[in-house]
Parts: structure tokens; C-alpha cells; sequence
């Protein structure tokens, strides 16, 4: 994360979802119980619905009729195409830090097991695209590593002990909700002894470190997979061109530095190791879409990775379309944003969040990961300079749980919209509603609506059908037909 605010992130997010456009396409709380029909249940013709807003969450509506269309077509509509196909989605999640899992592991078993299944079990939730953090991030009880202290360049003294207290029993738990959980993990610093300032506080990377980072990954990789944690993919270095002025454990990586770490050492030793983990790059803001395309444009890099991992913090969403552009075989993710905790209507965001969300998918990106899953009251535990929330928050003394307006935003999507699905085209002709479509796997079709405004009505339009839907004010709408 930047000094820039949580806040202007989600302002300028939220403008530029409202003006977003389809490009090139491809080929070819707590209510989360409610069951999504099958085709065959709803009918042809009927369309179920999902609100929440100031007075529901995640709750069921009256269905909806397609009806023959009426009046000008695209006339102040959204108009859909689901012929138009886009991005594949691989998911939705949010973080396992250390802060993350030390908060889940208060919980009584019990509290937890009903918190996991509500999560990521696939008939709740369904959350599937989690991040993990390879060492200390600013979201930490303590400062560590996996090989701290005097230079080790042969990794003798390597251990995940650290990881082995309440990370990957909460990692397990999690895969046991939803064995189909697909885990990243992010370095926010290598080991101190690795770096020019001897810290794993700011400082960078220094080149004779490459050969034994890269078998420091290929290690923890595989220490992971001993404790039956594999890890499906990682970045190199979360915000690859920030120190964070020294303030919390943070590497600066220069662009070449990132582009030969990739192709003469990670890679390389991946492909001797037998390791298929994926590599993805960047890690950090819009603004370094330039950066990416000269990675991918390094002789060597595409050989190993074709992956970008975008924050938010900083830039346009529509400059990832330069890179997608460029590279229309680029894979984007998106792999860190949060609320602020200190916000006053940081539990009534779900319309703000949404927005964001609906921007983020037009915009190529196949999954999207938020930062921690759950902090206390506080935003702790927190080594870092920064105001964070939890998706969820487990209050420190009675251990009670209470809910973001990004939890809520984020319901309204990943209980929905299943791997595998993909984005299809829709239009807004007229009006201010913030939308995107999805077809899923077994055919059925999904649409997100956020309205961030007052109570209105919004029609849809489906070929020669279309459906009139009436929205309340600061509400999302999931509709699946």
C-alpha cells in the first residue's frame, strides 16, 4: 500500500467504474445460505434476485419476468450480449496474514468452523482466491522471516516453524471449507541479510541475492507442501517500487531487477525443481502498466510468466487495458485492496466497494483478493503505519464478529459467480448504474447491479426481452437466470 488514503482509492475507483468499456473480446450477514436455484427450478423465464442494502443483506427478492421488449431499444437501459464473451474468472478471497490467521485462531473452534463454512464453503460464499504472505508483511504479531540473521546463501538455518503455530492450521481449515481454495503467496520483504541495508525493514534487493532468493522460494514452496498448504501461484514482491520509507517490512525491486530475477534464477529454478506454482509480476498499482509491458517485453520473462498482479492505490483502472492491449494473452489479477477501519461507514460500503469491484472485472482482471480477512476493533495486530480493516472484525476481549461493507459487497459476487465463468458484454444506455454480467459454467447467467444513488428503477435488455428492476438506494443487486 502507498500513503496515498484507502479513502481516494475507492473515490477514484468508484468514478472510474461508472464509464468503463468492454475492449476486444475472446473466443469461444449473514443471509449466505440462500440456496442459488438451477435453470430447471427457476423456469426460462423467471430471473432470482439477491439485494442488500441499508435493510437487507444478501437477501431474496420477488423474481423477475423477462417480458417482451417495449419501446426504443437501448433506450435508457443496460443492454446485454452475453455472445460478447471476455476474461475467464478464477475467483474471489481475501488475505491469510499473519495478523489474519492469529485473529481466526482466537475464535473458539466452534465460532470459527460456522465463520469458515460461511466463507468459503461453495453453497455460502465460496471464496477460492486467497493470498498468503512468505514472511512478516506490515499485518504481523512480529517482524520474521524464514531465515533471519547472519548471511545464509545455502539456506541452512530455513524453517517455517513460525508458519506451523496457527497459518497453516488456519490454511487447512480454510481448504478443508473449499478444497478447490486456490492460494497465492507475496514476499513483502526477503530475508535482511539479503538486502542493501541488512533490514527487512525498506531497503532493496541486491543482485548477488537472486540465486539464493530463488531457492528460498522454491523452498518455502515446497516446506508448504510438506504440510499439505501447496501454493498455486506467487509474486515476486508485493509494491515492487516502495520501501515504505523503512516504516514496516518492504524491498524496492528495479524493474530489471524484477524482469532477470524471473527469467535467470525463479523461473529457471522452478522448471529444475519440477515446481508449477505460476510466477506473476508487479504486484503494485495501475500506474506501472508501462513497467509491465517492458517486463513482459524482456527476452525471456513470457517464457515463465504471463501474469499481472494489480493494486489500486494509485493510477486508472483503464490503464491495465494498455497492457491487456499489448499482451491480449496477459492474465490479470487483482490482489489487494481493503477498508479503513477508523471510516464511519466502513460497515455500510457495500455500494462504494461494489462499484469498484464491477470496474475491476471489466477491466480483464479474473479474480479479485482483498487484504486482511479479519482484524480486531483496532485494525490489529498491525507493525505497520497503516489504517486497516478486516473484511471482517472479531472484537479483541468478547471475540464477538461483526461485518464490512466489503464483506457484504463481495457476497454478492463470489456466492455467484463461479469459476470458470465468463465475463460477457453490457452497455449502460442512459443511465448511472454501475453493472457486469457473467455466464457460468453450467449456463446459467449473472448480473451485478450496484446503485450508489437513490431508490430507481433500471431496465434490462436481452435480445427481444427485457426486465424491469427496481433498486433501492445504496444497494447491490445480483440477478441469475
Amino acid at each position: 500500500m502507498t500513503d496515498h488514503s484507502r479513502r481516494d482509492f475507492l473515490r477514484i475507483s468508484g468514478l472510474a467504474a461508472t464509464a468503463l468499456a468492454a475492449k476486444t473480446p475472446v473466443s469461444g450477514a449473514t443471509a449466505a445460505g440462500n440456496a442459488v436455484p438451477s435453470n430447471s427450478s427457476a423456469g426460462a423465464g423467471s430471473i432470482q434476485i439477491w439485494v442488500t442494502d441499508d435493510a437487507h443483506k444478501l437477501a431474496p427478492g420477488a423474481p423477475l419476468k423477462w417480458a417482451p421488449a417495449a419501446g426504443p431499444a437501448g433506450e435508457s437501459a443496460i443492454v446485454l450480449d452475453p455472445g460478447k464473451k471476455f476474461q475467464e474468472i478464477l475467483g474471489f478471497g481475501a488475505a491469510f496474514t499473519d495478523a489474519a490467521c492469529y485473529t481466526f485462531n482466537r475464535l473458539e473452534p466452534s465460532a470459527r468452523e460456522k465463520l469458515f463454512h460461511q466463507l468459503f464453503h461453495p453453497s455460502e460464499m465460496g471464496m477460492n482466491v486467497c493470498r498468503t504472505c512468505i514472511g512478516a508483511s506490515d499485518y504481523s504479531t512480529k517482524i520474521y522471516s524464514f531465515d533471519e540473521g547472519d548471511p545464509d546463501p545455502e539456506l541452512q538455518r530455513f524453517s517455517i516453524d513460525h508458519d506451523k503455530e496457527y497459518i497453516l492450521p488456519m490454511l487447512r481449515e480454510a481448504r478443508q471449507a473449499n478444497p478447490d481454495l486456490f492460494l497465492f503467496s507475496s514476499p513483502w520483504s526477503p530475508p535482511g541479510w539479503m538486502k542493501s541495508n541488512n533490514s527487512m525493514l525498506g531497503g532493496n534487493i541486491q543482485r548477488r541475492s537472486f540465486a539464493p532468493y530463488a531457492n528460498y522460494f522454491v523452498k518455502f514452496l515446497q516446506s508448504y507442501e510438506a504440510e499439505r498448504v501447496p501454493i498455486q501461484a506467487v509474486t515476486i514482491q508485493n509494491e515492487v517500487d516502495t520501501d515504505q520509507d523503512g516504516r514496516m517490512p518492504a524491498c524496492t525491486w528495479p524493474e530489471e531487477y524484477e524482469a532477470d530475477f524471473v527469467r535467470q534464477q525463479l523461473g529457471p529454478k522452478f522448471q529444475k525443481n519440477g515446481v508449477k506454482t505460476k510466477i506473476w509480476i508487479i504486484d503494485h498499482n495501475y500506474n506501472l502498466w508501462g513497467r509491465a509491458i517492458a517486463e513482459l517485453e524482456t527476452p525471456g520473462v513470457a517464457q515463465y510468466t504471463n501474469g499481472i498482479a494489480w493494486h489500486g492505490y494509485v493510477g486508472k483502472l483503464e490503464w491495465i487495458d494498455r497492457v491487456r492491449d499489448a499482451f491480449p494473452n496477459a492474465e490479470m489479477y487483482w490482489t489487494e485492496g481493503g477498508p479503513d477501519y477508523t471510516d464511519p461507514n466502513y460497515a455500510k460500503e457495500w455500494a462504494l466497494w461494489s462499484t469498484t469491484f464491477s470496474g475491476i472485472l471489466r477491466h480483464w482482471c479474473r479474480s479479485i483478493t482483498a487484504w486482511n480477512f479479519a482484524l480486531d476493533e483496532t485494525g490489529h495486530p498491525n507493525i505497520g503505519p497503516f489504517n486497516c480493516g478486516g473484511l471482517v472484525t472479531v472484537d479483541s476481549r468478547s471475540r464477538d464478529i461483526s461485518y464490512s461493507g466489503q464483506f457484504h459487497a463481495f457476497a454478492q459476487y463470489s456466492k455467484f459467480i463461479k469459476r470458470g465463468a465468463h465475463r460477457f458484454d453490457s452497455q449502460d444506455k442512459g443511465g448511472d448504474i454501475s453493472h457486469v454480467g457473467f455466464e457460468n459454467p453450467d449456463g446459467r447467467r449473472v448480473l451485478v447491479l450496484t446503485n450508489a444513488g437513490g431508490s430507481k428503477q433500471c431496465k434490462i435488455e436481452l435480445g427481444d426481452r427485457q426486465t424491469l428492476v427496481s433498486l433501492s438506494g445504496n444497494s447491490v443487486s445480483t440477478l441469475v437466470w
